[in-house]
């Protein structure tokens, strides 16, 4: 599992694109979200250039926590 830091993430919709974005790159990930520390637990096979990718395209800068 890796943590990561998603300042931006405030609300359901930011859920959503961040659950999209991740699923885009591995359908199996499994996400875990704590949205008052805004961060993120992802349990992937991709590798974590590629999340980070994934979701700075969809315009969540991200950091390893």
């Amino acid at each position: 599992m890796t943590i990561l830091n998603v300042p931006e993430m405030s609300c359901g919709h930011c859920k959503a694109a961040i659950e999209k974005a991740v699923g885009g790159v591995d359908a199996a990930a499994r996400l875990e979200f704590d949205m008052d520390k805004r961060t993120v637990s992802v349990d992937s096979n991709a590798t974590l250039d590629t999340i980070l990718s994934a979701l700075k395209a969809e315009g969540y800068e991200a950091t390893t926590a």
